[in-house]
């Protein structure tokens, strides 16, 4: 694992950690960042917010800077060079982990992860283990579905499991079932979410809740991921899969 980014004095770890990767988001990032924030205080919820720009190009770092003195103790930024999301998801398990958060919350930064669905999430950890959002509904066009539908087919057979929405950006996972997964996951496997959930589903003691929810589309700013980057993606994550130790 990597060293801890974070510099801050001892306190008492987070009952939350939400692990939030950032690519030029400077639209979108504040909102995020806010609409979040209020939700989990409102609930009352001891958090560390980890916002991880990697290496956008755009002003996401200029906006993380001001949002940090909006939300001093709570959010915490961490520039990283570029390295992927998949990558950069796991750069933010691994430091939940060490900063001794009891739960992880993964989401992602372009505003189609909704606050609102969380306090289902949240009431359902006390008799599971993982927690994931599954995406009933989706405002961010016909060809995103059919992915999504297409990812479930043939990772599900692959892998002799059904991981249902395999790449959800919307999971609560308590933390020792976490570090327990990602043994078995390299660390340049760059979708890092599908292998995670192939991991934590081969986990006989594992126990599993869905929460429907609707995935809008994007709240502003551009998709730096075109179609076919998604099929290349694909690809390459069906002929790795067996990379996956069990």
């Amino acid at each position: 694992m990597p060293s801890d980014p974070i510099k801050t004095e001892s306190s008492a770890p987070p009952e939350l950690m939400l692990v939030m990767p950032i690519y030029n988001e400077q639209d979108n990032i504040a909102k995020v960042i806010n609409d979040w924030t209020a939700e989990l205080c409102r609930l009352q919820i001891r958090f560390e917010f980890l916002a991880l720009n990697d290496g956008s190009k755009d002003k996401t770092a200029e906006v993380l800077a001001e949002m940090e003195k909006a939300h001093p103790g709570v959010l915490i930024p961490v520039n990283k060079q570029n390295s992927g999301h998949g990558r950069t998801c796991r750069f933010g398990y691994e430091t939940a982990i060490r900063r001794g958060a009891s739960w992880v919350l993964q989401i992602d930064s372009d505003g189609q992860c909704l606050p609102e669905y969380f306090s289902e999430l949240w009431n359902k950890r006390e008799g599971a283990d993982c927690v994931f959002g599954e995406r009933a509904t989706r405002g961010d066009g016909f060809t995103r579905v059919w992915i999504s539908k297409a990812c479930r087919l043939f990772t599900s057979l692959l892998a002799g499991i059904d991981l249902r929405d395999a790449n959800v950006p919307y999971r609560l996972i308590r933390v020792p079932f976490l570090e327990k997964a990602l043994q078995s996951i390299p660390e340049d496997f760059d979708m890092q979410n599908v292998a995670l959930t192939l991991s934590l589903k081969r986990n006989p003691s594992a126990r599993w809740s869905y929460v429907p929810i609707h995935f809008p589309d994007r709240q502003g700013g551009t998709n730096s991921i075109n179609l076919k980057r998604i099929l290349a993606m694909g690809w390459t994550l069906l002929n790795n899969l067996h990379r996956i130790g069990r």
